[in-house]
């Protein structure tokens, strides 16, 4: 075993709270909310660089060219990308990264961390963790816990087992656990100075981690091995079979393991730390003015007190009047509107849209694909308008449509277009026309990105009237492949 740590970064989950800004088709650990990089990639580059080995990926099949993508864009190489075929919770995602790191790297120290925490003093997270690493090379799991400033009942607690004045990164036995309290309880746990919020990080070796899974949690240490052995390689991708995963359980590391097992060793971290778990958490770690009033994009606040107002689409401009204790949040489809004590309950509201077949509720105008990205501009009956970005060198699938006619408009960069036998390249101010049923395909030859206006006609304009015949991607058939 080196003493290399081997991070493991968990991307599945869809960050309901955050909506309309983070939604299942692109949830917020992708997105730029604190600073000029995504919480996924400021997340990756606080885990490398000395000691910290390539990381590994955890993430759902419609994420994989995103995450590939936002860590190629910090010059970081994945160790492994591990393709989930449907959300388990994070026992069976942190087994599969166990065995798939123990293949490579018997014995080897892994840390476990969600990608959508902000932890902005890098350098003195990174020393907290390497004050752990000899506990774990020892046998321990550890765990990280981070001093609370709040009664915060949206967290679990860690419950330590000696004072610890000032909090400083030294590891000591684990008490116990602590489920979400209530706020009076919240209160004693912080007043009493013995407890801290669970962050859910965690450092152990592979052989300890595999053999917690083996004496509390067989069937995920079963279930998981057979995903894992009949798994399919897929491009730079490790797709997990869907069968055996399909058994699994769906099961929190904490139940499954953590809360049953003997050897755990918490690790005070003093430093600034969140979640960002709802929008009050956003309000809280924005920079606020002389009223307590954060303001993000196009925003203004007049005579606004302890409010967030939070705007992304420079075509529209958000202002707030005499608020107190508000959040509100505008994007072009969707905006919220909430009292800033209720942040928590936005995951109900996420709920009610999706049972009323609100597209809002779990989708983006814009849709990221391996090749750039597109948004819907206007649609109507057999109509839709789409600006359609292509990045230098990609290229999207060569295929067919039953149902829709295509006309493309280049207003930055030079197509390559392909419609049946003949290849045309397409300059700014220049247009084409697909016919329905053509074989087509769409490429940016350029070094810088290629931007056309889409017009669909016809009587069916759902992404899933695609045919695909090739791909450079490796993608199937459907409306992502």
């Amino acid at each position: 075993m080196t003493n290399l740590i081997h991070p493991v970064l968990l991307c599945g989950g869809s960050g309901t709270r955050l909506w309309p800004l983070s939604r299942k088709s692109y949830p917020k650990q992708f997105v730029k909310l604190i600073g000029d990089e995504s919480l996924y990639q400021a997340s990756a580059r606080r885990l490398s660089g000395k000691g910290f080995a390539a990381p590994s990926i955890v993430t759902a099949a419609d994420f994989r060219f995103v995450v590939l993508e936002q860590l190629a864009a910090l010059e970081i190489a994945a160790a492994d990308i591990l393709i989930e075929p449907s959300a388990k919770n994070t026992a069976a995602a942190i087994c599969a990264a166990a065995l798939a790191l123990e293949a490579r790297a018997p014995g080897a120290l892994m840390l476990v961390a969600p990608s959508d925490h902000v932890i902005p003093e890098g350098d003195r997270f990174r020393a907290a963790i390497h004050a752990a690493a000899p506990a774990a090379a020892g046998g321990r799991i550890v765990t990280f816990g981070i001093r609370p400033d709040r009664p915060e009942t949206g967290y679990g607690w860690l419950e330590l087992s000696a004072p610890t004045p000032d909090f400083a990164p030294e590891p000591q036995p684990l008490r116990g656990f602590v489920e979400k309290p209530d706020l009076n309880k919240a209160k004693d746990l912080l007043a009493g100075g013995m407890h801290l919020w669970n962050a859910g990080i965690f450092l152990f070796s592979t052989t300890v981690i595999l053999e917690a899974f083996a004496a509390y949690a067989p069937d995920v240490l079963t279930g998981t091995r057979a995903a894992i052995e009949a798994a399919e390689k897929d491009l730079s991708f490790t797709r997990l079979a869907p069968t055996p995963w399909g058994k699994l359980p769906d099961i929190s590391i904490d139940y499954a393991v953590m809360e049953r097992a003997p050897n755990l060793t918490v690790v005070p971290y003093a430093g600034a730390w969140s979640d960002l778990g709802d929008w009050q958490a956003v309000w809280r770690d924005g920079k606020p003015d002389a009223l307590g009033t954060v303001t993000s994009g196009p925003a203004t606040a007049l005579d606004c007190t302890d409010t967030l107002l939070h705007a992304t689409n420079e075509g529209q401009h958000l202002v707030g009047i005499g608020l107190k204790d508000i959040i509100a949040v505008a994007m072009p489809d969707a905006v919220l509107v909430a009292h800033k004590d209720r942040a928590q309950e936005v995951k109900q509201a996420v709920a009610a849209l999706k049972a009323k077949a609100v597209a809002q509720a779990e989708t983006l105008p814009r849709d990221y694909r391996p090749w750039g990205w597109y948004e819907s501009l206007v649609v109507g009956p057999r109509f839709q308008v789409k600006r359609i970005v292509v990045h230098p060198g990609a290229a999207l699938s060569l295929q067919s449509h039953h149902h829709r006619a295509e006309h493309w408009i280049v207003v930055e960069g030079t197509a390559k277009v392909t419609i049946d036998a003949k290849v045309t390249l397409i300059a700014e101010n220049q247009s084409v026309y697909i016919p329905l049923g053509a074989v087509h395909r769409l490429e940016n030859p350029g070094k810088v990105l290629l931007t056309l206006i889409e017009v669909q006609t016809g009587s069916y304009l759902g992404e899933d009237d695609i045919i695909r015949y090739e791909d450079v991607y490796a993608r199937g058939q459907g409306a992502k492949g």
